[in-house]
């Protein structure tokens, strides 16, 4: 098995007649999903996602793929390939398309129509786009591309199988094996088999439940612990968090509340603007009359409502944080209101979920979440259904893709079971290149791609030593040092005058430290040091060594000498 390698060169020009994978986001974390693959001097991109922030990374908005090693060759793209709607793998595309706002743009109706509210958000005009279904197949440059119906979490989702002259690819997307989906569209594993006894030479397959044993539950089996919770609910509001995209649980709910005798209402832009596009297209049936407006709320009792919010991942300015925190300008929690999470933990947000669990409570509210009752499924195939899929695909090569370092590996691991040799599974991080020459999948090198964050307005200007200086800033807090020098004596005329940010409520703390630093400055200036520079060193260092030496903490230190 391969493994990525730090001290890999760049890759050397591709073999004549072989097939290029580049991936750029996605291996190695689980958001940001982008891989290119190269033939004939031409490039297919599958996907382009986004990935959230963490907790270490403050005042990032969103992490980009890295399009810098595809950038001098976006004149050879000759398509953007969406698997399905998720913000993981459509959310960059409104970046790459910043820089080359013509290419072409191919995925299912639903796919298009959650991309379309970003392209005009973004002010694109004009981006050449093509509605694919499931069974179809479309000549892109030298690629032929065969589309395959998969079940996920968002209906319209599909699996892309790719074919040159190389070898064909078979690339799963986001999948699982739901055997009764909600819209009876399943996993088309007749499809699969069909392009295994054709021959796939390189399975690039979903990893993300890889480490799960057995088989993910069906979406449906929601539905009676759904049931349960309006019964018991009778006589109290309810609001329902789950991710705005994911119309399979809200057609639930709305079921739920049909039955119930409860209206429906949207809380959060997100919300509103997708399962609009969903009902528009014929993907979410909501009955008649069921729907009302967030701000008509108050002409119904709240037993007779159902809210549907964002903000199941805890994020800081969805709509439920911000109910649980007692600042939503139209939606006010009232003790005895239920509120259910109907979505998964994505790692690196649990404590922003909790947070946001704690406040309800806080509240009076009684919270109902993945940890206490089935009110979420997950959109990807477990172990059971992975193995399923090799025996049935029989791949020459597998690539896990989508998924951190572990379940890489556990994916990895499910292929060599099924008896796929060894030395053909590649399992690979972001950056590194793996050919297929001759039917076999080889690593070829690496090219660099780090994250691109995304500030505001800003694209790739915060680089990991500015994230460093906030996370010190938000940790240790800083200390300014003012001192104002006599460029003719060389003596102190002012200062040192000493603020503190973050550090220490009461300035007093600093009388110890300012002797020392005038002492210290005195004696640089006696020994012939008058570079305002060295000077600022100097107190930076005086300052450092106090503040560890007396308080243990490391804030960040900003001295300034002037001249008089």
């Amino acid at each position: 098995m391969s493994h990525p390698h730090p001290d890999l060169d760049a890759p050397g020009p591709l073999a004549p007649g072989a097939l290029r994978v580049i991936p750029l986001g996605g291996l190695g974390e689980v958001g940001r999903n982008m891989t290119v693959f190269e033939y004939d001097g031409k490039l297919l991109i599958v996907d382009c996602g986004v990935l959230f922030p963490d907790e270490n990374q403050p005042g990032v908005d969103l992490i980009l793929p890295d399009f810098e090693p595809i950038r001098d060759r976006l004149d050879d793209v000759v398509a953007v390939v969406l698997t399905h709607g998720h913000e993981d793998h459509i959310g960059g595309l409104p970046y790459l398309l910043r820089e080359r706002g013509d290419i072409p743009v191919i995925g299912s109706q639903l796919t298009l129509a959650l991309l379309e509210g970003k392209l005009k958000e973004h002010r694109h005009r004009n981006v050449p786009q093509q509605i694919v279904v499931e069974g179809e197949k479309l000549q892109i440059g030298p690629f032929v591309c065969e589309f395959v119906a998969v079940n996920h979490s968002i209906p319209d989702a599909l699996a892309v199988a790719i074919k040159t002259p190389a070898g064909v690819v078979l690339h799963t997307g986001d999948f699982k094996m739901d055997q009764l989906p909600l819209d009876n569209r399943i996993t088309d594993l007749r499809a699969f088999a069909r392009l295994g006894e054709e021959g796939v030479d390189l399975f690039m397959v979903d990893s993300t439940n890889s480490e799960v044993p057995g088989f993910t539950t069906h979406e449906r089996d929601i539905a009676p612990v759904l049931d349960r919770v309006f019964t018991k609910a009778k006589n109290q509001r309810i609001i329902v968090a789950c991710f705005a995209s994911h119309v399979h649980r809200v057609q639930q709910v709305m079921d739920a509340a049909v039955k119930h005798r409860r209206k429906v209402a949207y809380v959060g832009r997100s919300m509103v603007r997708n399962m609009g596009v969903a009902r528009d297209l014929g993907f979410l049936t909501v009955p008649g009359d069921t729907l009302i407006d967030m701000r008509d709320l108050d002409n119904y009792p709240p037993e007779q409502v159902v809210l549907v919010s964002t903000g199941s991942q805890g994020e800081p300015m969805s709509a439920l944080s911000r109910i649980a925190a007692n600042d939503h300008n139209v939606v006010h929690l009232q003790p005895g209101d239920t509120v259910v999470l109907a979505s998964s933990l994505i790692p690196g947000n649990e404590n922003s979920v909790y947070r946001v669990i704690n406040g309800l409570i806080r509240h009076g509210a009684n919270v109902i979440h993945k940890g206490n009752a089935l009110v979420h499924v997950s959109g990807h195939a477990s172990a059971g259904e992975l193995l399923y899929c090799y025996n049935i695909v029989k791949p020459r090569n597998v690539m896990p893709v989508h998924g951190e370092v572990r379940h890489l590996h556990a994916n990895a691991d499910l292929a060599v079971q099924t008896g796929v040799p060894r030395e053909n599974v590649v399992v690979v991080e972001d950056g590194v290149v793996v050919d297929l020459i001759d039917r076999k999948a080889v690593v070829a090198g690496k090219v660099e791609c780090g994250y691109v964050f995304v500030d505001g307005s800003t694209v790739g200007d915060i680089t990991e030593t500015s994230l460093k200086d906030r996370r010190i800033l938000g940790d240790e807090g800083f200390i300014s040092v003012i001192a104002v020098m006599d460029s003719v004596t060389g003596k102190l005329t002012a200062g040192p005058e000493i603020q503190a940010r973050g550090f220490a409520e009461d300035d007093t703390v600093f009388d110890d430290l300012k002797p020392r630093i005038e002492a210290e400055i005195e004696k640089a200036i006696g020994s012939g040091v008058d570079d305002m520079y060295q000077l600022q060193q100097v107190i930076r260092r005086v300052v450092g060594k106090w503040v560890s030496d007396t308080h243990r903490r490391r804030p960040m230190i900003i001295p300034v000498v002037v001249e008089s």
